[in-house]
């Protein structure tokens, strides 16, 4: 049921999602003749806020306050671990018409994982990603994700997989008890570079130690501005909609104690 809860009223705390909430409301008011005034500062609102929301600049200083707390590193300056933790999100599933899972827009974090791996940077790798329980999937993104690793050279019994998880703090608690049961201590954890400050918590909160190995970077780091970054797009208000959903996730899973210390 938390689950479900939670993805709902998440809904409605994007930025769409309250943009269009709050012009509801307003309608709402014109209809029931309650003023002009609140009408107006509530449209007002909406607007306001999903502008700039909606632009290349926000969405690149939001997405980027997460991304840059785990800076790219080269893969030859990471240590060596005994096992690449991949976390799920990454694929499209195996639903009608597809007969084979489709690359998801953070695919990057498999590609990644097997660079990882051909450079001898650990000797497993462990992939955690369940279906959620509306997904129509004939198999789970982890299974998925070890057929792809599979078909670009890593070996099958290099790939552990922990096919239960629906949310990242299961990734962290299933993850954990497959480390143990394979005698398995420090991890590389790759994820999305905005979802590796939660993720990273959150494993760290369990007891694993992880070590972070981001990819999938989205934000840019550009060195000035130009008027088409202050200008709205459908791209750019996704992207601040990812990093708006992932502070909420981070602010929730703090809240609940599921986040350890992390630095940066």
């Amino acid at each position: 049921m938390e689950l479900y809860l939670t993805k709902i009223l998440s809904v409605f705390a994007f930025p769409l999602g309250a943009a269009l909430l709050l012009g509801l409301l307003t309608l709402l008011l014109l209809l029931l003749r309650r003023g002009q005034a609140l009408p107006f500062f509530i449209l007002l609102l909406a607007v306001g806020g999903l502008w700039p929301l909606s632009t290349p600049y926000l969405a690149d200083r939001l997405l980027g306050s997460l991304e840059w707390r785990n800076p790219p590193a080269a893969v030859e300056s990471l240590p060596q671990a005994d096992a690449i933790v991949i976390l799920g999100g990454a694929l499209e599933g195996v639903q009608p018409p597809r007969l084979v899972p489709d690359l998801g827009e953070a695919a990057d974090r498999v590609l990644h994982a097997a660079r990882l791996y051909r450079a001898g940077k650990a000797p497993r790798i462990v992939v955690s990603g369940g279906n959620l329980p509306w997904d129509a999937s004939v198999a789970s993104e982890a299974e998925a994700i070890r057929g792809l690793l599979m078909e670009w050279g890593v070996p099958e019994t290099a790939v552990l997989i922990e096919p239960g998880s629906r949310t990242t703090r299961e990734n962290a608690i299933l993850t954990r008890e497959l480390l143990e049961r394979e005698g398995l201590d420090r991890v590389l954890l790759v994820t999305s570079a905005f979802h590796m400050p939660r993720a990273l918590g959150a494993f760290r909160a369990v007891g694993i130690e992880a070590v972070p190995s981001a990819t999938d970077y989205r934000a840019s780091q550009a060195s000035s501005a130009t008027l088409l970054d202050y200008l709205p797009d459908a791209k750019s208000l996704y992207r601040s909609s990812v990093a708006v959903k992932e502070y909420l996730g981070y602010r929730y899973y703090r809240l609940r104690g599921w986040i350890a210390a992390t630095p940066g």
